[in-house]
C-alpha cells in the first residue's frame, strides 16, 4: 500500500509513552494500526445501527449470550498469544476437526 505523510497533533505526554514503548521506527506503525482499529469499530457500529433498524434492538437474554462468547473468544485468543492455548476449551469456531 502507498504511504504519505500526513500532519496530526497529538497529546504530547501520549506521544512520548508510545513512541518509548514502541521505539521510533515502530510510531507510525502503531499510529496506523490504532487508526485501523478505530475504522474498524466505526464500521462495526453502523453495522449494528443497520441491523437495529432492520430487525429491531437485541433483548437483553441475547445481548448476555452474546457477552458470554466474546469473553470465550478473547480468553481464546489472550491464550494464544501467551502460548498456553489448547484446543479443548476453545471457541467452537477455533476446534480443529477430528
Amino acid at each position: 500500500m502507498a504511504t504519505k505523510k500526513y500532519t496530526v497533533t497529538l497529546p504530547e505526554e501520549l506521544a512520548e509513552e508510545i513512541r518509548r514503548e514502541v521505539g521510533p521506527g515502530a510510531f507510525s506503525a502503531y499510529v496506523t494500526r490504532a487508526i485501523e482499529h478505530q475504522r474498524e469499530r466505526d464500521r462495526l457500529g453502523e453495522l449494528v445501527e443497520w441491523l437495529e433498524g432492520e430487525h429491531g434492538p437485541l433483548a437483553e437474554g441475547e445481548l448476555a449470550a452474546a457477552e458470554v462468547e466474546r469473553r470465550e473468544h478473547e480468553r481464546y485468543f489472550t491464550a494464544r498469544k501467551t502460548g498456553v492455548a489448547r484446543d479443548e476449551g476453545a471457541p467452537e469456531p477455533y476446534r480443529k476437526a477430528g
